[in-house]
């Protein structure tokens, strides 16, 4: 016989899981997933309009959730492992805070990888199936003993610049043009945008660990940030950025016949300049761990944006 007020604790119960989670699969992180996926199907489609077939939808959106459930995998694994760190640095997180148990942690991971491998392996073909097992590949020995890449800095961001640049780019495109039955070809929107985001992800890879210095330092985890010092690593990630940012303004200017000039360097600049803004806010504050905690969120709105481009340059 059910208990009174059963109904309203299993509902409870569910509704904890979903918010846990939901907060193990890092949000910050699915939106970038998400968006960029997005961005880059949609500049395929945009180039080669008399191709597109909504019959594809269906398998467009299974791709998406093959991504996302790589990107869980990855950042889910990462958690179990950092455990010890994130108590310090991130006691918000499931498995840090105890909402989630590693048994739980675990089986979630292993769910995701699974579920996202045979998506892949069943509806996007052997190349693809590679690169997908690849970035699962790398996102394990990023985390999990005894490589542990994380605890080396030169190998930690390159890793995360690889997955986050190099493969979803290449392979969201790969795979559209697959499924519109035309042969890969690099387009020059989506050479600029692999190699755009490609430093963006290695400045993300760089300044993900300024906030968590004092776990990283007890736990012995070597970071740009804990040899170099906040203030250094966050002045090198805002040189590359801006870089980046003068880079593709130069680019359009150069190759004005493959972008559409005015957005790409109109919207460029004015990324750039608010970066100055930050990067000014940042200094005002003495790089206190609030600040750099939210200079790193920010640094997440202008990757969000740059995708949110991509469809129109």
């Amino acid at each position: 016989m059910p208990t009174p007020g059963g109904d309203a604790s299993y509902g409870q119960k569910g509704t904890s899981f979903a918010a846990a989670f939901w907060k193990f699969l890092r949000p910050h992180t699915i939106r970038g997933t998400i968006l960029g996926t997005t961005a880059v199907t949609a500049k395929a489609l945009i180039e080669n309009p008399q191709f597109i077939d909504w019959g594809l939808l269906p398998r467009a959106l299974l791709g998406l959730v093959a991504l996302l459930c790589g990107n869980g995998y990855i950042v889910g694994i990462n958690q179990i492992y950092d455990v010890d760190i994130d108590v310090v640095n991130k006691p918000f997180l499931p498995v840090a805070s105890g909402e989630l148990s590693a048994p739980v942690a675990w089986g979630l991971c292993l769910a995701l990888a699974t579920t996202g491998l045979a998506v892949v392996a069943t509806n996007f073909g052997s190349v693809i199936t590679s690169l997908y097992a690849f970035g699962l590949f790398l996102g394990t020995v990023y985390s999990v003993p005894p490589l542990r890449l994380k605890q080396y800095p030169i190998p930690a961001f390159m890793i995360i610049a690889v997955v986050r640049g190099f493969l979803l780019n290449f392979g969201v495109y790969s795979a559209t043009r697959a499924a519109l039955g035309l042969p890969f070809e690099w387009s020059p929107a989506i050479s600029f945008i692999t190699i755009f985001v490609t430093v963006f992800a290695t400045v993300i890879a760089i300044t993900k660990d300024l906030p968590d210095v004092e776990g990283d330092q007890a736990n012995n985890i070597s970071t740009f940030a804990t040899r170099m010092g906040v203030r250094n690593v966050a002045l090198l990630a805002i040189g590359m950025l801006l870089a980046n940012y003068l880079g593709a303004v130069g680019l359009a200017m150069t190759f004005s016949h493959a972008f559409n000039v005015p957005l790409m360097a109109g919207a460029h600049a004015i990324l750039g300049l608010v970066l100055l803004l930050r990067t000014l806010k940042l200094h005002a504050s003495g790089y206190s761990r609030e600040a750099v905690a939210s200079f790193y969120r920010w640094i997440w709105n202008l990757f969000y944006a740059e995708y949110a481009l991509l469809p129109f340059l």
